[in-house]
């Protein structure tokens, strides 16, 4: 598995507890994974002017096709306005029937976030086969 340098978003992250996005996309078809992955780059040079975003790292396993990120929120108001953005809605209406999506959402005060996603299943969080 590989994954990008940690991408900050404008919000500092401080004492208070964060909203962390796992999601983990398995595409049904190699052919698809390297225009996936381009689209996941271009969606993330966004995050440094995101409402809320703390920081965002993806992440690719292309043995498995898999592809994903793990995103860090200063409210699950921040997340849910990134999941209505007009670009982010486009990209998954776009992939909605190329693979297979998993999310999971949790609050922490963790301060190994990475670390932490790893223990919500980064590593086989969408299913293989």
């Amino acid at each position: 598995m590989m994954r990008t340098r940690w991408i900050p978003g404008p919000e500092r992250r401080g004492e208070d507890p964060v909203v962390v996005a796992l999601t983990a996309f398995r595409l049904h078809r190699a052919v698809h994974l390297p225009r996936a992955c381009r689209t996941g780059w271009g969606l993330s040079r966004l995050w440094p002017e995101l409402d809320g975003a703390v920081g965002l790292w993806l992440w690719a396993d292309p043995g498995a096709r898999r592809i994903g990120s793990v995103s860090v929120w200063r409210s699950e108001a921040g997340l849910r306005a990134f999941v209505r953005l007009p670009a982010h809605v486009a990209i998954m209406r776009a992939y909605r029937d190329r693979g297979e999506l998993v999310s999971v959402t949790w609050t922490s005060t963790a301060q190994d976030l990475w670390e932490e996603a790893r223990s919500h299943g980064v590593e086989n969080s969408a299913p293989r086969g």
